[in-house]
């Protein structure tokens, strides 16, 4: 069985950064592809970016491209999103997801994944 766990996130200021880091456990993630969706109030989940199992591709939705950044460490079975230029309109719970045996834009087009975390808040203030 595994898990994911995410962290990193909290209350910043429009313009502002944050990095969040998605920790894998229980069992290796090492071939799975793995990503960052979110989910606003009010509004369905929606992908961010994800990441493939090497490290070698990765994808982003159009709203964050050019200030999100997605990456991975395999050692330490860990993904992050350093996020940059953060708007208002980036406030959400984002979630982490990993899938395995898949692309990264094939991911990034599914709703169902085989391991979700428990979400971490990101509010940007305007």
């Amino acid at each position: 069985q595994g898990q994911l766990v995410e962290s990193g996130g909290g209350l910043v200021q429009a313009g502002g950064s944050l990095r969040l880091s998605c920790a894998a456990s229980g069992r290796t993630f090492s071939t799975a592809a793995m990503g960052w969706f979110r989910q606003a109030p009010g509004k369905e989940r929606e992908f961010v970016s994800t990441i493939s199992w090497n490290g070698d591709y990765t994808y982003y939705a159009d709203s964050v491209k050019g200030r999100f950044t997605i990456s991975r460490d395999r050692a330490k079975n860990t993904v992050y999103l350093q996020m940059n230029s953060l708007k208002p309109e980036d406030t959400a719970v984002y979630y982490c997801a990993a899938d395995r045996f898949t692309t990264v834009q094939a991911m990034a087009a599914r709703s169902n994944h085989d391991y979700w975390g428990q979400g971490t808040q990101v509010t940007v203030s305007s």
